[in-house]
């Protein structure tokens, strides 16, 4: 099995050391993706908005792989406030409209550059 480095400029920068996605065997695993724009180093003020950045990062990386949004099989996803996952879900499912992925939805103590949420996702390549 070989593993490959994804990586693109249209999602943020590491900010650890981790890359931004690996491809191995088939699949594709996406680190978790914070809602920071990539080209103003920004974070949006409201969960919905926050959630949107996320999950555009998350596809650029999908993108970046030879893969889609369509063929994400598992996301999880970490949010700050429990209370905010109406919203979060009104979001999400403008990224997968149909044949979601499975899916596991916390709430967490703290999440990094104090964001309110993070997500990350496992696709088929």
């Amino acid at each position: 099995m070989d593993k490959t480095v994804i990586a693109t400029p249209d999602a943020p920068a590491a900010i650890g050391p981790y890359s931004q996605g690996i491809a191995g065997n088939g699949l594709v695993f996406v680190s978790g993706q914070l809602p920071v724009d990539p080209k103003t180093g920004a974070m949006p003020e409201t969960i919905e908005a926050q959630a949107r950045q996320s999950l555009t990062n998350l596809k650029a990386i999908i993108e970046a792989s030879g893969s889609s949004l369509d063929k994400v099989v598992k996301t999880t996803c970490f949010l700050a406030d429990i209370a905010d996952f109406a919203a979060f879900n009104a979001v999400y499912a403008e990224f997968f409209p149909k044949d979601a992925p499975a899916r596991s939805c916390f709430q967490v103590a703290a999440i990094p550059k104090n964001a309110k949420l993070e997500v990350e996702a496992i696709a088929l390549k």
